[in-house]
């Protein structure tokens, strides 16, 4: 989900956004399905987890189990803290792999994780273990899957209220992600939507551009009008997850529980949909790609506000600990929250800078993929973004000033400008904990 998909979920705005903050500045490191959530879990840059893509044995659900990860994720720390802890929906990609369909991670007292190391369609016809036992859901309108979703956490929601526990639910769902597929409820909405026609749509020059980019035909009016129904059935699937929030915030209001809860609503990366001729994709560098929505309501949040504050992937886990009372370890990258989440006056030092990284094995071609085109790190500040692509090509771009991405000017840079983001770059490639606390904040 993109960051500004939020402008058609109403009610979520109505219930999260008008009665709590948006972060305008919420990121991922690295726009990819299963490094991101690793980051999620873990509050950990991707070159630290190493989960670096969706599939074995670089990356999915089988990397970060036979690093032993699941021994210390958000679930196992406050599962210790004594939070009853359920995770419903997609957990790692692939998994369970090849082992057990049976197999419940450490530190979830409740599980409903989508299967996904077998062939299924999307939305239908689908496996989740709950609780240890494998479930079909099939075809039928009530097997659509954010219903199947929704209906699970409600129901969770009733069941542990009344036991006073505190609790930890995080709920994954799928839309909008490819196949897409809307609800029969929603799928003649929003008939006249188009893709945001932004300057970088289907952009016009693009001979500054990495290869990759450059070898870019532009988008027919064929390929528009493909880019614009996958547009159109992606905002109709997202109907069902806004449906989803208001009727969980209306379960928890039932159930007495909603003023002492908090509720964190974010996607795990964005995505193209034509912008620099790119018809659709993610693991790039471009805003469309790393910029995600989050929205936050809860206990002492400031309702209607808006948070200029750069926030990653990687502070969810040290937010939840935080807010929670839990002990996270030392190997954290990210940052709690919580000072942000307050009518008192931000922090005085915040982060300036964060990562961006792409690994092989992303969305690519065979032959991008062996020639590792798309692997790449990068920084971008409050005012540049620049990056190093394993090829030896560069990026640098004037946010400010382009925010579009249209002009990569590193041929013109001050050198003075270059060798500050090149060393901060460095520093990022390589931090690790505390130490990418250090190199992100300003310089």
């Amino acid at each position: 989900m993109r960051a500004d998909d939020l402008e058609y979920m109403p009610k979520t705005q109505e219930r999260l956004a008008q009665e709590g903050t948006t972060f305008s500045n919420a990121f991922v490191s690295y726009s990819q399905c299963c490094p991101s959530r690793a980051s999620i879990l873990r509050g950990q840059y991707t070159h630290n987890h190493q989960v670096l893509s969706n599939a074995a044995p670089d990356g999915g659900f089988e990397k970060f189990y036979v690093q032993g990860h699941e021994g210390s994720t958000v679930a196992t720390w406050l599962q210790s803290a004594g939070y009853s802890t359920v995770l419903m929906g997609k957990y790692l990609n692939g998994y369970p792999g090849s082992g057990d369909a049976s197999y419940v991670p450490p530190g979830w007292d409740e599980w409903y994780g989508r299967i996904e190391s077998v062939n299924v369609s999307g939305y239908k016809d689908y496996f989740l273990n709950e609780n240890g036992s494998v479930v079909f859901h099939g075809n039928s309108d009530d097997d659509y899957y954010t219903d199947v979703l929704a209906r699970t956490a409600q129901d969770y929601v009733r069941r542990i209220a009344p036991t006073e526990q505190p609790f930890f639910m995080y709920v994954a769902v799928g839309a909008p992600h490819v196949p897409q597929t809307p609800a029969r409820r929603h799928k003649d909405m929003l008939a006249g939507e188009t893709v945001p026609r932004s300057p970088s749509f289907n952009e016009a020059d693009v001979s500054d551009k990495p290869r990759l980019i450059r070898r870019l035909s532009s988008l027919t009016n064929d390929e528009i009008a493909e880019v614009d129904e996958t547009y159109r059935d992606r905002l109709r699937s997202l109907q069902a997850v806004d449906e989803m929030v208001e009727q969980l915030i209306d379960e928890l209001q039932e159930q007495g529980v909603l003023d002492n809860t908090y509720i964190i609503f974010m996607s795990d990366n964005g995505r193209e949909q034509g912008e620099h001729r790119i018809k659709e994709g993610k693991s790039r560098p471009y805003e469309e790609s790393i910029r995600v929505p989050l929205v936050v309501r809860g206990p002492g949040v400031p309702a209607e506000h808006t948070s200029s504050e750069v926030a990653l992937n990687t502070d969810l886990a040290p937010t939840f600990a935080d807010l929670a009372g839990a002990t996270a370890p030392d190997f954290i990258d990210g940052r709690s929250l919580k000072p942000l989440l307050s009518a008192k006056k931000p922090p005085t030092t915040w982060r300036d800078a964060f990562l961006i990284e792409s690994y092989p094995g992303g969305e690519a071609d065979n032959a991008e993929k062996q020639t590792d085109r798309r692997s790449f790190f990068g920084i971008r500040t409050s005012q540049y973004k620049y990056v190093e692509y394993v090829t030896g090509t560069k990026e640098l771009y004037d946010l400010p000033a382009d925010p579009y991405e249209l002009d990569n000017y590193y041929q013109d840079v001050d050198p003075a400008l270059y060798d500050n983001l090149q060393s901060r770059l460095e520093a990022l490639k390589s931090c690790a904990g505390a130490s990418c606390q250090e190199a992100e904040d300003e310089q």
